[in-house]
């Protein structure tokens, strides 16, 4: 059941709207703009909640407020934190939460960036397990680990896992668990609910919306896990500018149009593309015969804009990605503007040379699968 938002409303459109707003004050604009101040007036004690810049600002207050009512709607146990990237709140969790000793389990077919943060971290002396996501493959080797790591969806081979399962399991070893949302959104999945202790994701992607911010979040319950995290970004100084910040709360009103126009569009895409002959490990969640729905099923409410699939050579892919029109070939996802790439350019992630990351935007259904299969047929030779 929906909880109630502050204005009193329950549903997931209304809470994105009104998420973080201030009360109302007769003349003034209903979602203030950037405060940009390095410091604030301070006589005496410096008792108040805004001292200096790399601590707290009002901007950034507000957007986390809106954040955590998606992320944990009616829970006031909660805090979030924002920062400069999605890097920098992943690195947030790892390195306030880890230290020379411990063990973390991290999924093997996460992230591009996951190997360097493996590299660091094994630097530092932390011992790094990895395992897939898919099958909840994370289980086998959770024994002993301090801080479980799930990525569900998987980027970008968008495999899922049962979080409420592997959460239980590294509870009961003592395990602390972060999930990244960044596939899901808020309005995909809510982690804390499936048992996470942290949820993480980048606000660069769907959250923003738009392709011209960069942003990270880290929400979790409130307690010494969380202080620690915010003890991090004040030493390291991963902070978000106030501009980013409010563009970020502005974009959050359309999350809920955009993410239910997008998932109907992937979902569309990859229903056309599931007959091709030259596509092969087509792959979206929300597929009947996708081998993670069952689970994505019971624990997503939404399954998300990106669908992958595989192309014949690395050759068939560049000339499919040239013969788009209403794509753009570019790196990240979750914009209003289509994108798909050949994942495997980037030399970091265990795919195909014709493997094709596509990231559906907010254009006509019937427009998009068009353009698609049109760049299919035109990209053989």
């Amino acid at each position: 059941m929906s909880e109630p938002t502050a204005a009193g409303g329950t549903g997931e459109g209304t809470r994105a709207v009104r998420a973080g707003l201030p009360e109302p004050v007769k003349y003034e604009p209903t979602l203030p703009g950037p405060v940009f101040a390095a410091h604030f007036h301070l006589p005496g004690e410096p008792t108040g909640p805004y001292t200096y810049g790399r601590d707290e600002n009002p901007t950034w207050t507000r957007l986390e407020r809106a954040v955590g009512e998606l992320e944990a709607p009616g829970q006031d146990d909660v805090d979030t934190l924002v920062f400069a990237s999605g890097m920098a709140a992943i690195s947030s969790v790892l390195f306030s939460q880890l230290r020379a000793g411990d063990t973390v389990v991290l999924p093997s077919d996460g992230y591009q960036a996951l190997p360097l943060v493996r590299a660091q971290l094994e630097a530092y002396g932390i011992e790094v397990r990895t395992a897939p996501t898919g099958g909840d493959a994370q289980l086998a080797v959770l024994d002993g680990a301090k801080l479980l790591w799930i990525e569900s969806p998987s980027n970008p081979g968008l495999d899922v896992c049962d979080i409420r399962r592997l959460a239980e399991a590294a509870h009961a070893r003592g395990a602390l668990v972060a999930v990244d949302n960044t596939l899901a959104t808020p309005l995909g999945q809510r982690p804390l609910e499936l048992g996470a202790d942290f949820s993480v994701a980048s606000g660069t992607k769907q959250l923003t919306g738009h392709g011209d911010v960069l942003l990270g979040y880290v929400t979790g319950r409130s307690g010494e896990p969380m202080t620690a995290v915010r003890r991090w970004r004040k030493i390291v100084g991963a902070i978000p500018g106030p501009m980013e910040a409010w563009l970020a709360h502005r974009s959050i009103a359309t999350l809920q149009m955009r993410v239910d126009r997008q998932s109907a569009t992937a979902l569309a895409v990859a229903q056309a593309l599931r007959g091709r002959p030259e596509v092969t490990g087509l792959r979206y969640p929300g597929l009947a015969d996708d081998p993670s729905h069952q689970v994505a099923s019971r624990q997503m409410r939404r399954h998300g804009c990106v669908v992958s699939f595989t192309l014949p050579t690395r050759a068939r892919a560049e000339r499919f990605l040239e013969e788009l029109r209403l794509v753009d070939d570019a790196t990240s996802f979750g914009g209003v503007r289509s994108t798909a790439e050949r994942r495997g350019r980037w030399g970091g992630d265990a795919v195909p040379e014709g493997f094709i990351r596509l990231s559906v935007g907010a254009e006509d259904p019937d427009d998009l699968v068009a353009d698609v299969l049109r760049a299919l047929e035109e990209s053989v030779w």
